[in-house]
């Protein structure tokens, strides 16, 4: 389970919809206790994708490798990334699943018409073969 903090989730929300008609991207920083994530802190990240930023998004890892080092220099963990789909569902699709890593959670934000709809929460197997949903509370 992963369960977002409501200044964190303030933080995605207004990010992708910012970013509105383009995907967003960042890091969701936190703990994990038991079998619960919590995101404290979202780090909007820009979308480094040369292509049509509508369909698609990409992080330097550079930018994560950054956002990881401020996890660490707060005392957290790099829990996850997230993402938004423009005028779309929130669904895991094959290029999410190709470009995911197994241990991070990835959210993905439903935007329609530049306002956030509703989110999901996914995690990858080892093979990135398919993703299965994470149960996901915020804000």
């Amino acid at each position: 389970m992963i369960r977002i903090e409501p200044q964190a989730w303030r933080i995605m929300v207004a990010h992708a919809e910012k970013q509105f008609p383009n995907e967003c991207c960042g890091a969701m920083l936190g703990s994990t206790e038991d079998e619960t994530k919590r995101v404290s802190l979202a780090i909007p990240l820009e979308n480094a994708y040369a292509g049509q930023q509508n369909a698609r998004y990409e992080l330097r890892p550079e930018d994560l490798l950054a956002a990881d080092r401020e996890a660490r220099a707060r005392g957290l963990d790099l829990i996850g990334i997230f993402h938004s789909h423009p005028d779309c569902d929130a669904y895991f699709s094959e290029t999410d699943l190709k470009n995911s890593c197994p241990w991070y959670s990835f959210v993905v934000l439903s935007i329609k018409d530049g306002k956030f709809d509703h989110a999901a929460s996914f995690l990858p197997d080892p093979d990135q073969t398919r993703a299965e949903k994470e149960p996901l509370t915020y804000a």
